[in-house]
């Protein structure tokens, strides 16, 4: 019995389309359909009915499901096991949300290269939905990214790590002894955010949206540039706390109190379904087990 077949047959029960099973899979309806055959002349029953209305899973399919992600689930643990005595070689490609690589690339890079000497890594830095759309479009391995509320389904997503937010200005600006800021006082100041369209940014849009008159957001796509540029005065900024944290002890930075608190951001890691390799499931356990370990440290 192939994996791949029953792979195919656990996306197409689960899109309940051959259609759209073949899009995810990257593969043509025909070779899906072929696969699903293949099976069904195995075990000897029918898994699907089609007709105008649609593909509706058999009762035989009902049962085999459960049976067929297990023996996925097993296969994977397998090669898992068998990754950590066989080296890994190649080349793989990661995506990483720039606030992420400011924190933690460098550890990353270091603790990756003690597992996998053997395997070179492509880093790129950008926005969450510039990293989803490598990812569907097999520009990038993996993603490290800021967790979004809508992701496609041929992603895997779990969560990686999520940090408290907080606005931020110099010492000197005129909201830096004020005992509470309300929204209207945040709004005197020009802010500075994440590129437009990021989570960050869409919340700023919707925290500010019953004035009548928007603040000024300037967005800046580095971390460091951020940073650089609150420190100079040019605006306040919300900001996830493990970045500024240092410059908030060194008195640097000031942080605003607000009526509310600003909501955790949260990051994930995501690669595709139709992956099948261990490697970038291996990456990304690592990359959570690193992250929490430090916090609980």
């Amino acid at each position: 019995m192939r994996l791949r077949n029953l792979a195919t047959f656990i996306k197409v029960a689960r899109l309940g389309s051959f259609h759209a099973a073949a899009q995810q899979l990257h593969a043509s309806q025909p070779a899906i359909s072929a696969r699903i055959i293949a099976l069904e002349e195995e075990l000897g029953v029918k898994l699907f009915s089609r007709d105008k209305s649609g593909t509706r899973i058999t009762a035989w399919g009902n049962q085999l499901l459960p049976y067929a992600e297990k023996l996925l689930a097993i296969s994977q643990e397998m090669k898992a096991q068998v990754s950590q005595v066989k080296p890994q070689k190649g080349t793989l490609r990661i995506g990483i949300a720039d606030t992420l690589a400011h924190l933690w690339l460098s550890s990353l890079l270091k603790h990756w290269q003690e597992q996998y000497p053997l395997i070179s890594f492509e880093l790129t830095s950008d926005v969450t939905p510039t990293l989803i759309r490598q990812l569907q479009n097999h520009q990038i391995d993996l993603a490290l990214m800021v967790a979004e509320q809508s992701i496609p389904p041929n992603l895997v997503i779990d969560p990686l790590c999520s940090y408290p937010q907080c606005w931020v200005a110099i010492p000197g600006h005129k909201l830096a002894n004020a005992q509470v800021c309300s929204i209207e006082e945040l709004a005197t100041s020009p802010l500075l955010s994440f590129p437009r369209d990021s989570r960050p940014w869409h919340f700023l849009q919707q925290y500010f949206s019953p004035l009548n008159e928007p603040p000024v957001i300037h967005t800046c796509s580095s971390v460091a540039n951020l940073l650089t540029l609150v420190r100079q005065g040019v605006g306040i900024a919300l900001l996830p706390l493990p970045l500024v944290e240092q410059l908030l002890k060194n008195a640097e930075l000031v942080a605003l109190q607000t009526q509310a608190a600003p909501p955790e951001l949260a990051f994930c890691y995501s690669w595709r379904l139709d992956d099948d390799r261990i490697l970038p499931r291996l990456l990304a356990d690592s990359s959570r087990a690193i992250m929490q370990f430090s916090a609980s440290g």
